[in-house]
């Protein structure tokens, strides 16, 4: 899509995201909620017991979450939780959103395959695998179950470790030397989503992540926010998981409780340039900012245009 906006021209709109039959073009940003069955995630408004989570799930869904991304095990370092007690969290939240709220997508925040077999039995509709193909079975359970897939970058790294002194070296010749770790992560994301085409997946279920703080330095991260524009043109629908990283709090010198503006300012910016899935802690927050740029690109009709008119 293009025409009169900001530099003159509104970036092109991202992929299509299909998901159990169900179609989001750019008239619909993707809000995805962030859902965590753990008791040390980095975030400590996100830490939820059993009941805690699925209420949580309830209301991000009342809040405008489309698809609802469970998981039972913090990303970063800590206390070891083996793949027994990431079903025991994460399965029977699954069984029971898919019999209690019927309607909404679920996504399972894993990167065993042998959790992510048994939560799309349970009736997931979405593995997101956040650690890049560390389980390479991993995406073949969610070809055989006919679910969709987030394939991501993490530069090599492996799941529940920190980033230390990573590179990203620029081609030869390269416009801008920022450009290696971009690079890395197209050529990454381009083979990931391959395979998961070549096993049967839908491309339009084929979501891709560059994977903020993954990995990455907040260099990095900052980066790719500013470069959304070249994921977007590998074809899939790409997924933005900024919500309160550290990328984030450093930039802007804040703690985790206090990240919400500038989670918003890189969604926004983000939206812009045609991302098409955003994870949130902050579903109703994220929810209005996806549609108000949604809008602001021409995608999305205002619910109510009377001013002027009347």
């Amino acid at each position: 899509m293009t025409g009169p906006g900001v530099g003159g021209v509104v970036p092109a709109a991202g992929a299509v995201l299909r998901l159990r039959g169900r179609a989001f073009g750019p008239e619909h940003p993707v809000v995805m909620a962030v859902v965590n069955r753990t008791t040390d995630s980095f975030y400590a408004a996100a830490r939820y017991g059993e009941q805690e989570a699925f209420d949580a799930a309830v209301r991000a869904v009342h809040d405008g979450a489309d698809i609802v991304d469970l998981g039972g095990v913090r990303a970063g370092r800590g206390a070891e939780v083996d793949a027994a007690e990431e079903l025991r969290r994460v399965v029977p939240l699954v069984e029971r959103l898919r019999s209690e709220v019927p309607d909404v997508l679920i996504s399972v925040d894993t990167w065993r395959s042998e959790v992510a077999r048994v939560a799309t039995q349970a009736g997931a509709d979405l593995v997101n695998d956040t650690w890049a193909g560390h389980d390479p079975a991993l995406v073949e359970v969610a070809a055989e179950a006919g679910v969709g897939i987030v394939c991501s970058h993490t530069g090599g790294a492996v799941p529940r470790t920190d980033p230390l002194r990573v590179a990203y070296p620029a081609r030869p010749g390269s416009a801008d030397p920022r450009d290696g770790v971009v690079d890395d992560v197209l050529a990454t994301l381009t083979a990931a989503a391959a395979r998961a085409v070549a096993l049967g997946i839908d491309p339009a279920s084929v979501i891709v992540d560059p994977t903020h703080d993954f990995g990455k330095n907040t260099w990095h991260s900052l980066h790719l926010v500013r470069r959304t524009a070249a994921l977007t043109s590998l074809g899939h629908p790409v997924l933005m998981a900024l919500s309160r990283k550290d990328f984030i709090g450093e930039t802007l010198g804040l703690p985790a409780d206090d990240r919400l503006e500038g989670t918003l300012a890189a969604t926004a910016v983000a939206a812009w340039l045609g991302a098409r899935v955003f994870r949130t802690h902050d579903v109703l927050a994220t929810r209005r900012t996806v549609d108000m740029v949604a809008a602001i690109r021409g995608d999305l009709a205002p619910r109510a245009a009377v001013r002027g008119l009347v």
